[in-house]
């Protein structure tokens, strides 16, 4: 039997960049693993939100927002919030949902991957 393994590519957003760079190290750690698990395992990580491609990964009292596109293989990491910021975050989310995805497309398109 052949097994096909794809892995996923990370993107991130400036919002995201942004949230990162105010964690801890020990979150920023946290961050990475879960990146990791992303990698390797794509729309297999975290709660469905209100959308398939919408999903949250929750850590240490707060979660990250993603969006999963398999069909480029690439999660694009969106933002980084507590739970008293959730529905805001959410909402900022499915507002700009159609310039995710062109991002995603353009950023294949500068690496030569689309």
């Amino acid at each position: 039997m052949n097994l096909i393994f794809i892995m996923f590519r990370i993107f991130t957003t400036d919002e995201f960049d942004r949230d990162y760079d105010k964690l801890d190290n020990s979150d920023k750690d946290r961050v990475k693993k879960i990146f990791n698990q992303l990698r390797n395992q794509g729309d297999n990580v975290g709660k469905g939100l209100r959308i398939s491609i919408l999903r949250e990964k929750k850590f240490d009292g707060k979660r990250i927002y993603f969006l999963v596109y398999n069909n480029y293989s690439v999660v694009l990491s969106l933002a980084i919030s507590g739970k008293k910021a959730q529905q805001a975050t959410i909402n900022r989310i499915l507002l700009n949902i159609d310039h995710y995805q062109n991002y995603v497309v353009e950023e294949l398109k500068k690496r030569g991957l689309a």
